[in-house]
């Protein structure tokens, strides 16, 4: 009997759609790679986290009544975001927790967590002959789990380096500060113009005195906080969402 492939409806935040389709399009390839049914639901709209982030939680409701209903019938729900997952399954409390939301909460997932957690792969045969430096996102690695914190004691783990690991002529470079904020924060980039940007540079200097010639991360929100301050600044490097470096090859 053949078995029966896990049905996912892959949500693509605005911003991604808007901004960066190229981040899509990588997503969706790498799913389709792994064999999984993928649906994209043409009525999905944003999740909600812009609204909630600037205190109207209430006037959010609608946005989010929509997402559940358009990703109801799906096993999983999977996006290329992890502060947009951490909404959902965190802020969508909010909702009169019907089943469908309860289902929709419990079944949404950031891609790496998917990929690792829920199909069991992290080498998925991709290519990549470069000098990489991860930045582990806010919301991804302390909201979501997808990896151990410096300030916690315990075992070190990351979803997202299990991945990048398996790459063909990957390197990992070591940063001095593996998990510092980037100071995008949604926004508080806005009301904290000065220090969200302070923190910006040092992240990126990180990456320059690490020898990094591709910044990568899960969130493209902080990505492209990231990627516009190096641009300002005119630095060598660049700037590349993790999809995009999983689904290539040489």
């Amino acid at each position: 009997m053949q078995k029966k492939k896990i049905k996912v409806g892959l949500f693509i935040p605005c911003y991604i759609n808007q901004l960066y389709p190229q981040v899509g399009i990588a997503t969706l390839e790498l799913l389709e790679k792994l064999d999984v049914d993928v649906d994209y639901p043409q009525r999905q709209t944003c999740c909600g986290q812009p609204l909630g982030n600037s205190g109207y939680e209430e006037d959010s409701k609608g946005i989010c009544n929509l997402f559940v209903e358009n990703f109801k019938e799906y096993d999983f729900i999977v996006g290329p975001s992890g502060s947009c997952i951490y909404h959902i399954k965190h802020h969508f409390d909010i909702l009169e927790q019907t089943p469908e939301v309860k289902r929709v909460r419990n079944n949404a997932f950031e891609l790496c967590e998917f990929i690792v957690k829920i199909l069991g792969k992290t080498d998925l045969g991709a290519s990549f002959p470069h000098k990489v430096g991860l930045h582990k996102s806010c919301h991804g690695l302390r909201g979501l789990k997808l990896g151990s914190c410096s300030e916690v004691q315990g075992e070190h783990y990351s979803t997202e380096e299990d991945l990048l690991n398996q790459v063909r002529g990957l390197e990992l470079m070591s940063l001095n500060r593996k998990d510092e904020c980037c100071g995008f924060g949604g926004t508080f980039a806005v009301f904290e113009e000065a220090i969200s940007s302070k923190m910006g540079k040092d992240r990126v200097q990180d990456h320059l005195s690490s020898d990094v010639e591709v910044l990568t991360g899960a969130d493209h929100s902080c990505l492209m906080h990231l990627e516009g301050i190096i641009n300002r600044n005119k630095q060598p490097i660049k700037v590349m969402h993790i999809a995009e470096i999983l689904n290539s090859s040489l």
